[in-house]
């Protein structure tokens, strides 16, 4: 198989994971059981892995922190004023992000805010990056994502909004292999309060 079918298949699997991430039929609680499971699954096993080939046969999984259903929220997506950004990746040249909407949440006693960004290019795709204060801490320096579609990092929408579930929240790929560019949280994705939820750093910080 090449390595395009390989990562085809990968990316496959990943949007059956967020699949059935999203449907009804079990309580939250075991959905994101299994969805983390089959992640750790991935991770140890798929030729695409973001992990270094020596680091899979001794992988034990990843850390996460326990489910919190009050970080899971449904939110109305605003305006917001449109601006691209150009993002230098060594690997993939420049990514352009082009901000779209904006969602706004309590968090921590605070309100606070996220912008929604548009990958362009062919087809494009909804991202949504942020950087928290567990960030170089208990979570990847860099920050983590929520949402990215191009990569089947999709929870859907319910009642006519944007569900953004951050007991979902996941590391890029450059969290576990210098190997990988990845674009990270411009400043305006970052929050200045803790989101205790999702995956925690990879290895030492």
């Amino acid at each position: 198989m090449s390595d395009y079918e390989q990562l085809l298949d990968y990316r496959r699997r990943v949007a059956e994971m967020y699949a059935r991430a999203c449907s009804p039929e079990r309580d939250e609680a075991a959905r994101l059981t299994e969805f983390r499971r089959e992640r750790d699954e991935l991770f140890r096993h798929h030729s695409q892995s973001p992990l270094p080939e020596e680091d899979r046969a001794g992988f034990q999984g990843l850390d996460y922190h326990p489910y919190d259903p009050a970080l899971r929220y449904t939110l109305r997506v605003e305006e917001a004023e449109p601006e691209t950004l150009a993002l230098d990746l060594d690997g993939d040249g420049t990514t352009r992000l082009r901000r779209f909407g904006r969602v706004g949440f309590e968090l921590g006693g605070a309100e606070v805010s996220l912008s929604l960004f548009w990958i362009e290019g062919y087809g494009g795709g909804l991202l949504l990056p942020f950087r928290d204060a567990t960030s170089g801490r208990e979570s990847y320096g860099g920050g983590r994502y929520v949402l990215d579609t191009i990569k089947h990092a999709d929870l859907g929408a319910e009642a006519g909004g944007l569900v953004v579930d951050f007991n979902y929240a996941y590391n890029p790929s450059c969290a576990y292999n210098p190997l990988w560019d990845c674009p990270l949280p411009p400043p305006e994705n970052h929050l200045p309060v803790a989101v205790t939820a999702g995956e925690k750093a990879y290895g030492e910080i």
